[in-house]
């Protein structure tokens, strides 16, 4: 799979572009301690189960997370093309407002 030649970019529009970027990093934040699936996800994050599913599903398209093979209780963990662009996201986490 090799790196995404213009992650910086994804990252970028993914993280701070769009009105749901600091719940995206949120939920990277959460993923660099450990898997979670995505019930686990918004009882941590206190938010509803679809907003957090939309904002997975976001993440895995730009591929900057990965998930298990489960349907059911399928574990999300960090991808390799995020873990090389950890640089980038500690930038950005920077410069965006997170609460």
């Amino acid at each position: 799979m090799g790196i995404v030649p213009n992650i910086k970019n994804v990252l970028w529009y993914v993280l701070a572009g769009t009105k749901g970027g600091p719940t995206r990093i949120k939920i990277l934040k959460l993923l660099k301690d450990r898997p979670y699936n995505s019930n686990q996800m918004s009882a941590v994050l206190k938010m509803d189960y679809k907003t957090v599913q939309h904002h997975l599903r976001v993440l895995e398209e730009n591929r900057l997370i990965t998930t298990g093979d489960a349907k059911y209780g399928k574990m999300y963990f960090l991808s390799q093309v995020f873990e090389q662009s950890q640089a980038v996201f500690d930038e950005i986490v920077q410069k965006v407002q997170v609460d």
